[in-house]
């Protein structure tokens, strides 16, 4: 049975990628902080495993033994939506570590497995924030485009050896990421008409990708809603 690495695992794009991948035949390990969430992971067959995913050395001990034929690296947040020159100094760290220095660190322990194996698929949840400017969002937009920079260089060093890298450009996904910076009413207006996409809807894509023949890479996929949505006077696309 192939195993799946799925980080960020306990709600929204993570979550359904998981239960995707598991109904797709593969053993899946999902990483998460929620005690609760991961239990009802448990429920649903996969495999939680509580880490704190900026802590190197708890994070190692969480990827020993395992060898995933597939790696999602999906865990991050949103720093508050704020101009730069008032952005905290630990809210810029914090979105560094989780963003940026846990997913290179996460991936550094996976990526040299799937060479010597000469196969495996490496997913990053990126943003088109990391690849259009946002206002109010420079330090979420700067973590982002390091992503999609380090994901398209990792796939050309991969290429020769057979592992693939695929970079996710979501865009305006319902999920519960902006609950703790945004309105009750400012997330109704960027959901309005239910015209967002839908976490299943980004499942769907990983698994159309990893179908796909092994000689055939998508360097990155772009999943946006057909229509935008304005919150505090700024289109609110990205993730």
């Amino acid at each position: 049975m192939p195993q799946a690495l799925v980080t960020g695992a306990t709600s929204g794009i993570g979550r359904a990628i998981a239960l995707a991948l598991r109904d797709a035949g593969h053993r899946v390990v999902a990483f998460g902080r929620d005690p609760a969430a991961l239990a009802a992971l448990a429920a649903e067959g996969l495999h939680p495993v509580r880490v704190e995913m900026t802590d190197r050395e708890a994070l190692r001990r969480a990827v020993a033994g395992l060898a995933p034929d597939v790696l999602v690296n999906n865990a991050g947040m949103v720093p508050p939506l704020a101009h730069f020159c008032d952005t905290d100094e630990d809210a810029i760290d914090r979105a560094i570590a989780l963003n940026l220095s846990s997913v290179l660190a996460l991936t550094r322990m996976v990526a040299p497995g799937m060479r010597d194996r000469g196969r495996g698929h490496i997913f990053f949840t990126g943003s088109v924030a990391g690849h259009a400017p946002f206002v109010n969002m420079a330090v979420y937009c700067a973590t982002k485009a390091a992503i999609g920079g380090f994901a398209q260089a990792l796939r050309l060093e991969l290429a020769p050896f057979g592992p693939r890298v695929t970079e996710i450009v979501a865009g305006r996904v319902e999920t519960t990421l902006y609950e703790d910076i945004l309105s009750p009413a400012e997330r109704a207006a960027m959901y309005a008409g239910n015209t967002a996409v839908q976490p299943p809807d980004v499942a769907a894509m990983v698994l159309a990708v990893l179908a796909l023949p092994p000689n055939v890479d998508v360097a990155r996929f772009d999943i946006l809603p057909l229509n935008p949505a304005s919150v505090s006077g700024a289109t609110m696309q990205e993730r």
